[in-house]
């Protein structure tokens, strides 16, 4: 289906969609919270979709252009839509094209679209602003951090990331609500500085909180 391709980054670029996987994510469940998305989201990322992986193919087989990716993204079901979102990577569109459909579908509750956004695509071209706010939006949803591509990269040594990290980390934990597992890592390699491999182990989120300030201090 995909030919010959013509030299090694074509190479590349079709082995990548030959093995094409799935984001992990979870079933479309149209903005329900609790347990029963969190295991939505394990099982939806336990095996590749084959549906999506193929519609991937087609649409990189058609070479579609931004125009027509924008259009079958706005009048798709919600695999049609996840699969543009999963196909981004291996079309010839220009990243200023097709930043708007990631970032609309960041802006869902669907959390198989969410996981779809924040792949490969998502960590070349979204804003630093926008992809910060792709990785919190994982870990409202429940969407697991392998799902969001080149996070190491991306975390490492970001002091805004740290700092929504911590205050998102610090309103869970004042609200008596869990604090998502996946945020221990990310805040780990936020603390890396460029160049630098983090601690292997993450410190604890205790120590990564601010301190109270006390009335007398403030």
């Amino acid at each position: 289906m995909l030919g010959a391709p013509e030299g090694a980054r074509d190479a590349s670029r079709a082995r990548d969609v030959r093995e094409a996987r799935v984001a992990p994510g979870a079933r479309e469940v149209h903005g329900s919270r609790g347990p029963h998305r969190a295991r939505e989201a394990r099982e939806a990322g336990a095996a590749p979709d084959l549906p999506d992986a193929v519609r991937v193919l087609l649409l990189h087989a058609a070479n579609v252009d931004a125009r027509t990716a924008a259009r079958l993204y706005a009048h798709g079901t919600g695999a049609e839509r996840r699969a543009v979102l999963l196909a981004l990577p291996y079309l010839r569109i220009d990243g200023a094209d097709a930043v708007p459909l990631v970032e609309d579908a960041l802006r869902t509750n669907d959390t198989r679209l969410v996981a779809a956004a924040v792949g490969p695509f998502a960590a070349r071209h979204l804003s630093p602003h926008s992809w910060r706010q792709a990785v919190l939006k994982c870990l409202f949803t429940g969407v697991p951090l392998t799902a969001v591509a080149d996070w190491e990269r991306r975390a490492r040594g970001d002091a805004e990331l740290a700092r929504m990290l911590t205050d998102y980390a610090r309103e869970r934990t004042a609200a008596g609500r869990p604090v998502p597992g996946d945020l221990d890592p990310v805040l780990a390699r936020t603390r890396a500085p460029l160049g630098e491999e983090p601690l292997t182990r993450a410190p604890s989120r205790e120590a990564s909180l601010p301190r109270a300030v006390s009335r007398e201090e403030s």
